[in-house]
């Protein structure tokens, strides 16, 4: 059925078509099957370097076992909000293990992480406040940060010397990755740890990304850096990326928590997680918590094709993580490359502006526990040789410009 002309006050044609002329138009694409490092589009099987299935548990039976278990238990969904009838025994004891796992006094769950990410901010800063946030922050921080009545001041990539310099004491709250989804890399996070304990201001870490796979246990960025959970006021963690589930939670003291619960709207006013799905994380955080094997067999993955892609010339950032960025620089190149991937039986995508900077188009590699050792060849052998200029016109310095300042 043809769409009706829509007149009005937006210009949504014009928009659409302004994205589309510069390469930069999002279609969504219906997979069947996305497990274990594969996936099906359009019934041809692909090998999946796109997801965020960092140990390869989101087809593990017994997840699958426990979720049913929790579904003939529990039911479907929750049937209400947390402070209504929502919360039920799987989701405290689901709390009670994270707590346990990451060294806090206690969790919160939420439905996402960007709803997670953005109720703290939301909760906790009015206009006496400030806001610190790392420039390469995930869109969810970087948009409520804009919105929230307090200063919010964006420091250079991962710099230090900048962040101490606009620190003031005692004002407001310093945020950070602990791995920044598109680049891979890590934060330093003992030197946050010190310069929020100087300046008197709290500190919080988005580990989406680094909780499952790294350090002992799979406790995250601050347990493979060394940093103890007590010197960072808050943690936020998925369970949609290396515990192959989905939600969210937020961690920290226990009058943090209490006061998230009455005053964080995105937590108080939406449907709750369904209890079966808590049964479900539970039941990979034990998985995880085991999985030392997958997480030296994924170690070894990433090694293998950072050394195999830096001797075909390519580009990569400067990651040891399972997010390996392919530095493109134009968004129409990064869409051929991947077409080129594609028409291998590779599964990549292109990552573009506005989701990076201009001029740091790229392909975004992902590299899971799921994958085999011949996955990885087959993926460099589709690559060869890079024959693609690494720079743009919009910044022939450094494909990643300022972002890395």
């Amino acid at each position: 059925m043809k769409s009706p002309v829509v007149t009005g006050p937006f210009a949504l044609g014009a928009a659409l078509a302004g994205r589309e002329q510069a390469a930069l138009l999002r279609r969504r694409i219906a997979t069947h099957g996305s497990v274990a490092g594969r996936l099906q589009v359009d019934g041809r099987d692909y090998l999946n370097f796109s997801a965020n299935d960092y140990l390869g548990l989101a087809d593990h039976s017994a997840i699958k076992a426990a979720f049913k278990a929790g579904i003939d238990c529990y039911g479907t969904g929750s049937g209400a909000s947390p402070l209504v009838t929502g919360y039920s025994r799987a989701h405290q004891q689901l709390e009670e293990t994270l707590a346990e796992w990451l060294g806090v006094e206690a969790v919160l769950l939420f439905n996402c992480g960007f709803s997670a990410n953005q109720a703290v901010l939301k909760a906790l800063l009015g206009k006496a406040h400030r806001l610190w946030q790392d420039k390469l922050n995930h869109a969810s921080l970087q948009e409520m940060g804009s919105q929230l009545p307090c200063k919010m001041t964006r420091f250079g990539h991962n710099d230090m010397a900048a962040l101490a310099s606009q620190l003031e004491p005692g004002r407001g709250l310093i945020v950070s990755e602990g791995v920044f989804s598109m680049d891979g890399d890590q934060a330093p996070w003992r030197e946050l740890a010190t310069l929020a304990a100087q300046s008197g201001n709290w500190l919080m870490i988005d580990d989406a990304h680094g909780l499952g796979v790294l350090g002992p246990q799979g406790r995250g960025t601050l347990a493979a850096q060394g940093v103890p959970p007590a010197s960072v006021h808050i943690q936020m963690g998925t369970f949609g990326k290396a515990l192959g589930v989905a939600g969210a939670f937020v961690g920290g003291s226990r009058e943090l928590v209490d006061y998230l619960v009455n005053f964080a709207r995105h937590y108080v006013y939406s449907t709750h997680m369904p209890a079966a799905q808590a049964c479900a994380v539970s039941k990979s955080i034990e998985l995880v918590r085991a999985a030392d094997e997958s997480r030296a067999h994924l170690a070894q993955l990433i090694a293998r094709f950072r050394q195999g892609a830096a001797a075909l010339g390519w580009q990569l950032g400067a990651s040891d993580t399972p997010i390996q960025p392919l530095l493109v620089g134009e968004s129409s190149a990064a869409l051929q490359l991947a077409e080129r991937l594609r028409a291998f039986g590779l599964w990549v995508t292109a990552i573009r502006p506005p989701t990076v900077p201009v001029g740091t188009a790229r392909l975004r590699i992902t590299l899971s526990a799921a994958h085999r050792e011949q996955d990885i060849d087959r993926l460099l052998e589709a690559l060869g040789p890079c024959t693609l200029s690494a720079t743009s016109n919009e910044d022939a310095a450094d494909p990643r410009g300022a972002r890395h300042a």
